[in-house]
């Protein structure tokens, strides 16, 4: 994948069937993780550990930080929090492709300077099977 902008990497929240860009976010991280299930015993070829494939518990999280530049995304992201719901989300990677599914917000915090603006930090993690759609 050649160089992106750091911009154009996107996250998207579900409005009634019509998926919203969360505005104003300045910084996005997305990291992908899988759980690992060791099973190495006494007979282990030279004692190297293994594991079992397939079996560990695989899941995504999202952290970001921002602005609020809208009022829809803004009231978006404060249900979805409030309600303790898990929205589709998108997100979107240029030239890499788009994850999809269900992320439910773990931390919502606001930060701001007497002389600046109100940011906002958001983590989502994901709350069920994901799909990758390629660029």
């Amino acid at each position: 994948m050649p160089a992106q902008k750091g911009k154009d990497l996107l996250l998207k929240i579900d409005d009634d069937g019509a998926f919203v860009t969360v505005a104003g976010l300045r910084s996005k991280t997305l990291a992908f993780n899988a759980q690992t299930v060791d099973v190495t015993h006494a007979e282990s070829a030279g004692r190297w550990r293994e594991l079992l494939s397939g079996a560990g518990v695989r899941r995504a999280s999202l952290s970001a930080s921002g602005i609020f530049k809208d009022a829809a995304s803004d009231a978006l992201v404060r249900e979805a929090f409030f309600n303790g719901s898990a929205p589709e989300c998108q997100i979107v990677i240029p030239d890499f492709g788009i994850i999809e599914g269900a992320f439910q917000i773990g931390a919502l915090e606001f930060s701001g300077n007497h002389d600046g603006e109100v940011n906002f930090e958001i983590s989502l993690e994901s709350a069920g099977a994901l799909t990758f759609e390629a660029a």
